[in-house]
C-alpha cells in the first residue's frame, strides 16, 4: 500500500495540489471550493431538515425540491475537490480512521437526502402540517450525520499519524 501512496504522492497532479510544482495557490483554492460545495450541499439538506422539523411551516415542503439541483452541483464540486485533496495527501487520509468515519457519515447523509427527495418532497400531503415521527427522526439523523461529517473532516487536519509516505 505504501508503494501506491508514494506513486500518487510523486505524481505531477499531487505535486501540483501541494504547490510543489511551481504554482502555490492550488491547495488553498481547492479548499475554498470544498468549503463552498459543503456549504451549499449541507445548507440545502439543513433547509429541508429544518422544514421537516417544523421551521418555516408556511413554506410548502415540495418547494424545497427546487434546491436539489444546487445540492447536486455542490456534491459534484465536493467530490472533485475531495479527490484532489486526497491525491495531494493520500497517506494522511487513507491511513486515518477518521477519514472513513467522514465518508460513512456523508454516504448515510446522502442516502437520507435521496430518501427525502423521493419520499417526502414529491408527496403533496407533506406540504403542510406535521410529518410522521419517522420522517422527523430521519431529519434529526441527517443533521447529526452532516455535523459529524464536517467535524470528522476538520479533525483530519489534526489526527493523522503520517502526512506522507515519501
Amino acid at each position: 500500500m505504501e508503494a501506491l501512496f508514494i506513486w500518487i504522492e510523486t505524481s505531477p497532479l499531487s505535486l501540483w495540489v501541494r504547490g510543489e510544482s511551481g504554482w502555490h495557490m492550488a491547495f488553498p483554492i481547492i479548499i475554498v471550493f470544498h468549503a463552498l460545495g459543503m456549504g451549499f450541499l449541507v445548507g440545502v439538506a439543513l433547509a429541508i431538515n429544518g422544514r421537516v422539523l417544523g421551521l418555516a411551516p408556511q413554506v410548502p415542503l415540495g418547494k424545497l425540491r427546487q434546491f436539489l439541483p444546487v445540492a447536486m452541483l455542490a456534491l459534484v464540486v465536493n467530490v472533485i475537490s475531495g479527490i484532489l485533496l486526497l491525491i495531494g495527501y493520500p497517506t494522511k487520509a487513507l491511513t486515518n480512521p477518521v477519514f472513513y468515519i467522514k465518508l460513512l457519515c456523508i454516504a448515510l447523509a446522502l442516502w437520507n437526502l435521496r430518501w427525502f427527495s423521493y419520499s417526502v418532497l414529491t408527496n403533496p400531503i407533506y406540504d403542510h402540517g406535521v410529518l410522521p415521527q419517522k420522517t422527523r427522526q430521519l431529519a434529526t439523523a441527517s443533521i447529526v450525520l452532516w455535523a459529524s461529517a464536517i467535524i470528522a473532516g476538520r479533525l483530519l487536519a489534526y489526527t493523522y499519524n503520517n502526512m506522507m509516505s515519501i
